[in-house]
């Protein structure tokens, strides 16, 4: 893992955005910014962006929120979005 990277971010409502590395602090811990899934979420630049700092691999939590894969990397968990 590299920064510049691509990864699918899945978040702590189990939502998966696309997302980039910014930072490798180990094998199973990343950053990663993506494009804001919230619609309303624009400003003179466009998509506003969020981060995430310290985001663990799928592997590595039991949560399987919050965490992140490779693009193509099947989720070894049965993936159900949370009601907000």
């Amino acid at each position: 893992m590299q920064v510049g990277d691509a990864v699918i971010y899945t978040d702590e409502i189990r939502n998966d955005h696309p997302a980039l590395v910014t930072a490798v602090w180990g094998p199973e811990c990343i950053n990663v910014v993506f494009c804001s899934a919230g619609e309303t979420k624009t400003d003179s630049c466009g998509r506003q962006i969020e981060r995430q700092t310290s985001v663990a691999r799928y592997t590595a939590t039991n949560n399987y929120g919050r965490c992140f894969r490779a693009v193509g990397e099947e989720a070894a968990f049965v993936h159900h979005p949370i009601a907000k």
